[in-house]
This record gives structure tokens, sequence and C-alpha cells, in this order.
């Protein structure tokens, strides 16, 4: 089925008969009424999706398009634990379908079967909601209420492979989704909160490739069993960059390749003063080894040299930031974070909601768009808001859904694109240009 009769189904039956459905099973709706789960849950999502500030007062016109006649006083009484409970299972839904663009046309990615990139946002929430999404208290920034959002996604095919909600105080590595659904013959990156050589090993087991920075505390042996006492020792009596093949864990022994490239000095001693700031603020010091690995970014894969050769590491090992930017588009762009209200549940509600719409966005640029190296999901971002109330107000018809979808899909492969930078080249810059580098 093509991608764009795809995202109609999926759009159809989740905020149509689903919706329905899940509003009787959550008890948001008791009684027959006008605003029933479907017109609920396309009023606040489809209103967010197009202006994230939305007022109450949007939020009921968008209800009137949608024949239904509501007051801002009425809407908000509308704010409930079974409300919220609603909208999260519609989300669970959502995530639920397996949408997928055309792999994109980069020749270092496509030599995996997927290039999965893993991390996670934190959402603060009203100290009020604290007995269901708990945080880290007077510990961090966080609050004594927090949500943790941890996505998966497949940078090829710009598939959400994951996304699942944790209690704010959760670790990186528990809120982690699980290894078993990795293909093999694929690639893993993710940032050192979900560091853990038992979850490497489990990938290199599976068939699968890792690319990760290295923990610092991490054992490090020779390919033929001696212990690197000192890896700075090692990095001194080097100039730019070291690809040695090591085994990694005094129980693991796990065969990989030790990347490390020194950084300029100005990086390097950012990086100490924010070494010492941390340690400072958690009442700690900061060891004289880990200082010195300041002066080098150091990776470890188990990619063979043949497939991601020392160059080529540092510029895929960048990729995984695209994920930090799927985050940032999320919350500057679609303000996840952020509500009107000081109602707790009203709050839960807008996050879920936003959360939602964020969903569509993403499914729209798997239509025309993800497959295009170049592509600007700021500019889609941006696209997608002005079509977002007709998309929501013609769901009651397919063909019209479709119309709408294959608008949206003209309009996003013309004026979506990245334009290219000479001075400071951006990540599908660098990966073209040493996938090129490669295969000449």
């Amino acid at each position: 089925m093509p991608i764009i009769d795809q995202v109609a189904a999926a759009l159809q039956d989740v905020f149509t008969t689903i919706a329905q459905r899940l509003a009787r099973e959550t008890d948001f709706v008791q009684r027959d009424s006008k605003l029933n789960g479907a017109i609920f849950v396309q009023t606040l999502v489809f209103t967010y999706l197009a202006e994230p500030d939305a007022t109450l007062d949007e939020l009921t016109q968008t209800a009137a398009a949608l024949d239904v006649q509501i007051t801002s006083p009425g809407l908000t009484q509308r704010f409930t634990p079974q409300a919220a409970t609603f909208l999260q299972r519609v989300l669970a839904t959502a995530l639920q379908r397996v949408l997928a663009a055309e792999p994109l046309a980069i020749p270092i990615l496509e030599q995996f079967s997927g290039v999965y990139l893993e991390d996670s946002t934190i959402i603060v929430l009203p100290e009020a909601l604290r007995e269901l999404w708990h945080g880290c208290g007077s510990a961090t920034d966080q609050g004594a209420a927090a949500l943790k959002i941890s996505v998966r996604l497949d940078l090829l095919t710009g598939q959400l492979a994951g996304l699942s909600l944790h209690d704010g105080r959760v670790h990186d590595s528990a809120a982690a989704h699980p290894l078993t659904s990795l293909p093999p013959d694929s690639l893993y990156l993710a940032d050192l909160g979900f560091f853990s050589l038992d979850r490497l090993q489990q990938i290199a087991e599976q068939l699968g490739f890792f690319l990760s920075r290295l923990r610092a505390q991490t054992t490090v042996f020779t390919a033929d069993g001696r212990r690197f006492c000192d890896l700075t020792s090692l990095l001194l009596t080097q100039e730019a960059a070291v690809d040695l093949p090591v085994t990694l864990g005094v129980r693991h022994r796990l065969p990989a390749r030790l990347i490390a490239v020194r950084v300029p000095q100005e990086v390097a001693d950012g990086r100490r003063r924010r070494l010492r700031s941390e340690a400072k603020r958690r009442r700690q010091t900061v060891s004289a080894r880990v200082l010195a690995l300041a002066d080098w970014t150091i990776f470890i894969t188990n990619a063979p040299a043949s497939r991601l050769p020392l160059e080529a590491v540092v510029v895929v090992a960048r990729a995984r930031w695209q994920i930090e930017l799927v985050f940032k588009l999320w919350k500057s762009h679609g303000h996840i974070d952020e509500s009107r209200s000081g109602n707790p549940y009203r709050v839960l509600c807008d996050v879920y909601a936003k959360l939602v719409a964020m969903i569509i966005q993403h499914w729209l640029s798997l239509i025309s768009l993800w497959d295009y190296p170049d592509r600007s999901l700021v500019k889609a971002a941006q696209t997608v808001r002005k079509y977002a109330l007709q998309l929501g107000g013609g769901l009651w018809s397919q063909a019209r859904t479709i119309e709408t979808l294959e608008t949206i899909a003209r309009v996003l492969a013309t004026g979506c694109r990245i334009n290219p930078r000479q001075k400071a080249p951006n990540t599908y810059q660098l990966l073209l240009a040493v996938s090129e580098h490669l295969l000449a």
C-alpha cells in the first residue's frame, strides 16, 4: 500500500472509530454526547498541530467547525483524569502504526538494514501529578513530577521504532526500548546514558552493529588480551587519530574497534570546564585521567573498517544528533512541554495531545520528504501547520483525506529543503561527501 494511503488509513482509524472505542473504555465518555471521544481528540490534536499555543476559544472554534457547540468553561470541565488516560491511550494506539518512507539515499547509511537512533527528553509537570509521574525532586531541576519520553528512530526510513513514557527519574538505560526489535545488519547509535556492555554485546549477538562514545570507566584490552593500564598514555603518543582492535570489559571481552580523534584545544578546554562544574555541583572531584581524555573524542564500534573506516565513523556518529533535532523541533515548534493552564490534568492532556500532533507531523514528513537527504523538518512543520485544520476537518471522508495529504505532499516536496553550506556543512552534506569518497 502506498505510504500516502497508509497515513490516510491511520488517521481515519485512530481519530474516528478507535477514538470512540477508547473514550468508552477509559470512561471519558459515559453517555451519548455531541462532544464524543473522536471530536474531543480531533479538536485538541489538530488545533495544537495548527497552533501549539492555542487558547480555549480557539479550541472551541475548532469544535464548532466539527459541528459541536461548546463554551470555554464547558470544555475546561472535560479536562479530567479520565480525559488524560483517554489521550494517553490514543497516543499509544497511534504509535502502533508502523509507517516508514523509502530508505534515505545516502550510500554510507544504505549499507545497513536500519540506522537506529535512541534518546530521551524530560517534560516537567505540575507537582500535583507527582504520584502519577515521579520526578527527581530537589535533586535536579526536574521537580517532583516529570515525564521522560524515550524515542527510537530509524534514520533510514523515518520509522518511529519506539516511543515510550516513563517517570522522569528513570535512568535512560531502564527507559531504553528492547534491543530484540533491532533487525540483523542494523546500526545502533545512542548517547552515553544508554551505554552498557551488556547492551552492546546483545547487539553483536543479534548480528547487528553499534557505534558509541566510550564511557571513561570502561576497561579496555588489546586484541591479544593485554590490559590498557592507561589509555591516556597511549593517546599522548598519537598526533591526530587512532583506530585499534580492542576488547571491552573484564567479563565481556567484547571485540570492537577503538577510534580516537583529537579535538581542537578550545573544545577540550570547554569539556574540562563542564566536567569541573558538574563535579563541583555534585561535590565530587574529577580524575586526572578523565580530564586528560577530554582532548579526545573516543568511539567504539564493532562495524568493520570496510563498512565504517575511521573518517566515516566520525561523520556517521554526528548523525546521532538528528534525534536531538527531533526533540528540539517538538519542543521549540510543537511546544509539547508547554500549556496555557495551571490545571494539572489540563496540562497532562495538553502534553499527550501535542505528542499525538507531533506523531501526525512526523507521519506527514514520511509521505514525500523523508527520503530527501537535504530535508528541513522545521520548514515541514511550518507547512503542516497551514493544512492541519483542513486535514482534521476532512477525516469523515477517505477521498477528502487523501486529497489533503496529496496537497501537503506536493508542498513539502517543493519548499522544505535545507540550503547547502560551504563553511559549516550540514550533516547530510558530510554523509554524502564521505559516501562519495568511499565509493570512489
